[in-house]
């Protein structure tokens, strides 16, 4: 039994992939909706600092004559978008609209005509029907890490109305038209800046895309792009290599990713899809590295166990143990023979591993007599689950086929076993994320030839 629990937490080491991509992420509707809501947040931001210079003039006013005026600290009061949208332009990109937006400014206003009389006081501009559409690509980087560009962008003012209080308020009235249109025309310059802003800002988020993610002393995963993100029309997709390398020995293993496809739900903001490659380039990894192999001693078995790693225990079962090596502890050496295998069918993710197991006697001067050596194939389902952002599993070891390959003790009997033992990897592996990113309302498939990660996101 212990025996088996060794066997099987040496068997689901996680693992990843390559071109074919071993991971598939997709951004649905939902998902795009929750950015538009983010983007729109920061679009107000954005909008809320606008900044309208000083500007002063000269204007005929009849029967007046020539009047100078000067309008001065001018800020921005509040903001309103009340349409937006963003909408998927398959192949291209994204195209974010803003419509019906409004800003209130204030500020202050001073005057001078017939040469000496001078008169001050504030006003109020409401500027209303405003519009924003800008197109925004969506490429690679060289660091095979996502990157946005804003491609083009339109703004427009539909009016921009002026109401001055205090003073000769009334003789700004008069000429109200020529301060509307230098001040609507003020604002709308500074409007696409900002919309590319709120564009190339998110380039330092996805530069967080965890693109070589440490999983232990052992191995590292990468999820660079292998392709350009796929914009469809509902539906954004990005390609990843998801592939487990030793630290710092990047060796391709001798397999290479199936080509697959996420099914087209769309309940959640976001879907992971990993393959079968990418477990298993993890196995090959772990096994190159020797964790998979292992050496069993008696401390190692929990105190409260009867059974004992010792010629007495094993004597019960093999006479000719006892004799022949009377009270002497035992060491059992446990060697993956070839990489472990797993397989994903519809609910079902299943490891074949196929191990010998070399059993010795400890001599009171610490040398090992050798006493038999066992072949076993096991069989393990996986039941597969995200806790907080990593990928975990639950195993249960179903069958064990045991031969005997070799003994200095005699032939004995050894017999196939199957054998249930729930046994929990909770350490896990890190899945793709970006900056502070929390998973909710998390469902795990398993379908053929991956599982597939639907989840809500929260960025924090």
């Amino acid at each position: 039994m212990f025996l088996c629990c060794w066997l099987v937490l040496g068997a689901l080491f996680p693992a990843t992939l390559s071109i074919n991509p071993g991971v598939k992420v997709r951004l649905t509707e939902k998902g795009i909706e929750y950015g538009r809501q983010l983007g729109m947040a920061d679009m107000q931001q954005k909008l809320n600092s606008i900044q309208v210079p000083d500007f002063s003039g000269k204007q005929r006013v009849s029967p007046i004559g020539k009047v100078q005026y000067n309008l001065s600290n001018i800020r921005v009061l509040k903001v309103g978008i009340p349409k937006s949208s963003v909408d998927l332009v398959p192949g291209t990109g994204v195209r974010m609209s803003i419509g019906d937006a409004f800003i209130s400014l204030n500020g202050n206003w001073r005057v001078k005509y017939l040469r000496i009389i001078k008169h001050s006081g504030s006003f109020e501009l409401n500027v209303n029907g405003l519009s924003i559409a800008t197109t925004i690509s969506i490429k690679t980087d060289e660091t095979g890490r996502p990157a946005v560009s804003s491609d083009s962008c339109s703004a427009a003012v539909g009016s921009a109305k002026v109401k001055f209080h205090g003073g000769a308020s009334w003789l700004y009235n008069l000429f109200t038209r020529f301060i509307d249109k230098a001040l609507r025309n003020a604002i709308q310059k500074q409007i696409c800046p900002r919309a590319t802003t709120v564009v190339s800002d998110l380039n330092p988020q996805l530069k967080t895309l965890n693109v070589l993610a440490k999983v232990d002393k052992y191995a590292e995963i990468e999820y660079s792009m292998v392709s350009s993100p796929t914009v469809l029309k509902s539906s954004i997709d990005l390609s990843l290599k998801g592939e487990f390398y030793n630290i710092g020995k990047h060796q391709e293993p001798p397999f290479s990713p199936a080509a697959f496809n996420l099914p087209p739900q769309n309940n959640n903001m976001l879907y992971i899809g990993m393959s079968a490659f990418t477990v298993n380039s993890a196995a090959f990894v772990y096994n190159n590295a020797g964790v998979l192999s292992l050496s069993i001693t008696d401390d190692m078995i929990p105190k409260s166990s009867p059974i004992r790693l010792n010629t007495i225990t094993f004597g019960v079962i093999i006479p000719e143990i006892a004799k022949q090596f009377p009270g002497l502890m035992m060491k059992l050496l446990v060697k993956m023979e070839k990489t472990p295998t797993l397989t994903f069918e519809p609910n079902n993710a299943t490891v074949q591993a196929t191990t010998t197991v070399t059993a010795f006697a400890i001599q009171p001067n610490s040398t090992l007599s050798p006493l038999f050596v066992l072949n076993l194939e096991a069989s393990v389902s996986a039941r597969m689950f995200v806790s907080e952002m990593k990928l975990a599993a639950a195993v249960t070891l179903n069958k064990m086929d045991l031969t005997l390959d070799k003994s200095n003790v005699g032939d004995f009997q050894v017999r196939s076993a199957f054998l249930y033992n729930n046994i929990q990897l909770a350490k896990g592996y890190p899945l793709p994320t970006i900056g502070k990113m929390k998973l909710m309302n998390t469902q795990l498939d398993v379908l053929k030839d991956y599982i597939l990660i639907g989840t809500d996101v929260q960025f924090s």
